[in-house]
């Protein structure tokens, strides 16, 4: 199986950004078919259809529902390119000023396969991303995928290993991580870590796409069960590709059955 991660600076107008996407996508999905392997996963950032923007900027205008202009548009392009795309938007709820921060996984025949609202929203680092937004139930949500199960994430979901563990035990064992992931002091060092952290204690490959741009640092990877970077990004534009087999995870669950070996603390 074939992914790409799109790792590109959106902006705050959903045209300006699909206009982007397209031509990334477009691009990216251009392999021969010689080359290709049986599926093309393609994954972009979190906010891919409008960006947070400065952090007063009301984001409930901007939202859109799942049958709105994003996602159709995203249809469309999957349908015509023959890939599998994940990406992240806002999605309208009955709250009109806070939307939910919404990863979509449409399929390669232009329909919506899932969705998954962010669990744990951004208070941290002096910043409220609840202020702008909903969190969704934290109900693990899993995709079949050309042999591979994925397990969706959103950003600030990586600093929480409780919920990659119960996408894997959901029988996840790809961790997706569409994010928007915003410089500072250490941020760079957090990222890697923690994607590389998550697939070492999972026995997963995780999938990390990140936004560019001055507000956030990029360097979108992707990372092996045993946590090695197997293709990545640095700060800038860009498409990672890398070409997965599933029977590594066997092989790497073998050699280290982590999972296996687990035991729980007795309840208190």
């Amino acid at each position: 199986m074939r992914v790409s991660l799109i790792q590109f600076a959106a902006v705050t107008d959903t045209a300006e950004n699909l206009e982007v996407v397209t031509g990334m996508v477009t691009k990216a999905a251009a392999t021969p078919a010689s080359q290709r392997s049986d599926g093309h996963l393609i994954v972009l950032p979190e906010g891919a259809m409008h960006d947070f923007g400065a952090p007063d900027l009301p984001l409930g205008p901007a939202a859109q529902s799942l049958d709105g202009e994003f996602v159709t548009a995203l249809a469309r392009l999957a349908g015509k390119v023959g890939a599998t795309i994940v990406a992240g938007m806002f999605e309208a709820s009955n709250d009109p000023d806070r939307p939910f921060n919404t990863v979509v996984v449409i399929g390669r025949q232009g329909e919506l396969v899932a969705r998954y609202r962010k669990t744990h929203l951004y208070d941290s680092f002096g910043y409220r991303e609840s202020a702008r937004m909903l969190a969704g139930d934290g109900v693990p949500v899993v995709v079949p995928f050309e042999g591979l199960t994925l397990g969706l994430l959103t950003c600030y979901d990586l600093r929480f290993p409780e919920l990659a563990r119960a996408l894997v035990d959901a029988g996840a064992d790809t961790l997706v991580v569409p994010a928007a992931w915003v410089r500072g002091p250490s941020k760079e060092d957090h990222w890697a870590t923690l994607l590389r952290a998550r697939a070492i204690e999972n026995t997963s490959f995780v999938l990390g796409a990140g936004q560019s741009g001055p507000s956030y640092i990029g360097s979108s990877m992707v990372v092996d069960p045993m946590g090695v970077v197997v293709s990545g990004l640095g700060a800038g534009a860009g498409v990672a590709t890398a070409d997965l087999d599933p029977r590594v995870i066997g092989e790497v669950r073998r050699r280290n059955p982590s999972l296996a070996n687990r035991r729980m603390p007795p309840a208190s």
